[in-house]
Parts: C-alpha cells; sequence; structure tokens
C-alpha cells in the first residue's frame, strides 16, 4: 500500500506530466497560429477526453472567436461615432 509521501509525490509527478503535455500543444498551437492560451488548451483537451467531438468543438472555437471580432469590429466603430 503506498505511502502518503508516495501518494503526493505521484501526484506531483502526473502534474509535472500534464503541464508537459500542454507545453507541446501550446507549441503546436503557436505553429499553426490556433491563437489559444495554455488554459484554453487544458480546457478543450478535458473537454476531449471526456467524450466532446474534436471536430465540433473546434467548430465552436472558430465561431466564437469570429463573434467576438465582429462583436470587437462593432465596438470600435460605435466608439468611433460618438
Amino acid at each position: 500500500m503506498p505511502s502518503e509521501a508516495n501518494r503526493k509525490q505521484d501526484k506531483e509527478i502526473m502534474a509535472a506530466q500534464a503541464r508537459q503535455v500542454i507545453d507541446v500543444f501550446h507549441e503546436i498551437s503557436t505553429l499553426l497560429n490556433a491563437d489559444l492560451d495554455r488554459q484554453t488548451l487544458s480546457i478543450c483537451i478535458s473537454l476531449i477526453e471526456n467524450g466532446v467531438n474534436p471536430e465540433a468543438l473546434a467548430s465552436v472555437i472558430k465561431e466564437l472567436k469570429k463573434d467576438a471580432e465582429e462583436t470587437q469590429k462593432e465596438i470600435l466603430q460605435s466608439r468611433g461615432q460618438r
């Protein structure tokens, strides 16, 4: 039966491995100009691990980015019309 110290060490190792995975995905995201930060990537990975369809998730992210850009343009235009 593992001791408390062993369990803590195992958790630390798993956390370090998870950070490494996120770092790799972040590098890929940067190379592909996906513009996703580490936290967003972590959430996406968790969603996919829990059964979310990756293609559907990508579509939702693209749509949200598009909506955000349109909203930002509208805000800038409304500020310019004052």
